[in-house]
């Protein structure tokens, strides 16, 4: 069974962050990335999916099938209304934190896959996309 080539999930609940975890996994395995790079991709969107729960207080992930110079890729685009980060430099800092957690969303996220872009504005929201290239 192939995974649906684009779609959304609402990220409004910690049930959510699971099912993200599970719609990725489909999709990895759609894409036929190695059990590698699925961890890589699964673990980053488990993450990015909580930041826009827990910092960005609910939104979505979208997702889409890619081809760029013969290659085909998965990206994910994690969005929301929330606050916005005031400080991006900082907040893609190994080790800062702005709650509880060890400081490992944003970079941690970044390292795990091959392309990362994040745009944010205070009082307006954050999207983070993130790509992986089989």
């Amino acid at each position: 069974m192939d995974a649906d080539p684009t779609g959304t999930l609402p990220l409004k609940s910690e049930q959510h962050i699971v099912a993200s975890r599970q719609v990725v996994r489909q999709l990895c395995q759609s894409l036929k990335l190695s059990l590698v790079d699925q961890t890589k991709m699964i673990t980053a969107a488990s993450e990015l999916s909580r930041n826009t729960l827990i910092h960005g207080k609910g939104g979505q992930m979208r997702w889409e099938f890619v081809e760029r110079n013969g290659r085909r890729g998965l990206q994910l685009h994690f969005e929301d209304q929330g606050p916005g980060i005031e400080d991006l430099e900082l907040a893609l800092t190994d080790g800062w934190t702005s709650g509880s957690g060890m400081g490992l969303g944003l970079p941690g996220s970044k390292r795990l896959v091959n392309d990362f872009d994040i745009q944010s504005v205070p009082g307006r929201g954050t999207r983070v996309s993130i790509t992986k290239w089989k």
